[in-house]
């Protein structure tokens, strides 16, 4: 029974380590693709990572359909997945909602929820998020300023979820 169990346990991490790297493997044959200019193979390779939660994939995906890189310029279809990816954490995401609503990009324009978006992802290690906080934050008024702050902390103690 030991030994069963044992074999069960090595099967189980074995065949889960395979699908992982499996997973890799596909995301960089995206990424590969994708800096080659190959787009097809990147959106064929990152959508269905991206429909089973891979965080990466779906902000790589969101920033092919804002630009139109291989698929028709999609502003809702990038704001989705930028969503999804900010969700789980990924500061390029953050930081490209945060342009997309400082532009008025498939959103009202919105410099609360681009300061807001701008603030998280300075604070996930985004390099550039800081510098343009601070350049809308000019454009606001102080009660503005204190709108995103709070959007800001209610974001952040929902786990980025809802914001």
């Amino acid at each position: 029974m030991r030994r069963l169990t044992a074999t069960l346990c090595l099967t189980l991490a074995v065949l889960l380590g395979s699908a992982g790297v499996s997973w890799s493997q596909d995301f960089q044959m995206g990424l590969d693709a994708a800096r080659k200019g190959d787009f097809a193979t990147a959106l064929r390779e990152w959508t269905p990572l991206a429909e089973q939660g891979d965080a990466d994939a779906q902000s790589n995906l969101g920033l092919m359909y804002y630009d139109g890189y291989g698929v028709p310029q999609d502003f809702a279809t990038a704001m989705k997945w930028f969503t999804l990816a900010a969700e789980q954490g990924i500061a390029d995401a953050q930081y490209n909602l945060g342009f997309m609503y400082f532009q008025g990009d498939g959103v009202l324009q919105d410099y609360a929820y681009a300061h807001m978006w701008w603030n998280i992802a300075a604070s996930s290690g985004h390099k550039n998020a800081s510098i343009n906080r601070d350049i809308v934050e000019k454009e606001m008024t102080p009660s503005q300023i204190q709108e995103a702050q709070t959007l800001a902390r209610e974001c952040v103690r929902k786990n980025y979820r809802g914001c």
